[in-house]
């Protein structure tokens, strides 16, 4: 729990830092001409402000997942018991003073990179389209 505490408390404002030069991009006219046609603020936030933040939305994702798929730090000294570490402070462990566990190492690099190859894989267009978001005018 103190880890997932930490990893939030680490994550959030830097989620919270793109977010807001995300959504301060949106012109107030575009709410203000949404409000004008009736819906609430709530609704007004879901069907005309999110889809245009979408892109930033993906890019505070991602950031924020890869930052805490390779923290070490934190888990290094929070999780003491074997079975509860993350792969990143379990893979030391193959490599002995005498013996390196080579075939174990690559194994569970290959399993650490994967997820973030997949996630990437899904939402490329959305990031790129994040990350290029506001350079032309």
């Amino acid at each position: 729990m103190a880890l997932i505490l930490i990893n939030a408390a680490f994550n959030l404002s830097f989620a919270i830092w793109i977010m807001q030069a995300f959504f301060s991009s949106v012109p107030r006219e575009v709410d203000e001409a949404a409000l004008m046609d009736g819906p609430g603020r709530i609704q007004t936030l879901f069907k005309n402000s999110l889809p245009l933040v979408w892109p930033g939305i993906v890019t505070a994702v991602v950031f924020v997942f890869i930052n805490t798929w390779n923290e070490y730090a934190a888990a290094f000294v929070l999780v003491q018991k074997a079975e509860l570490q993350s792969l990143t402070v379990a893979m030391p462990q193959f490599l002995g003073l005498y013996v390196r566990e080579w075939q174990f190492m690559f194994t569970t690099s290959v399993i650490a990179i994967v997820p973030v190859i997949i996630m990437f894989a899904l939402i490329e267009k959305c990031l790129i389209g994040g990350l290029t978001a506001g350079s032309i005018k």
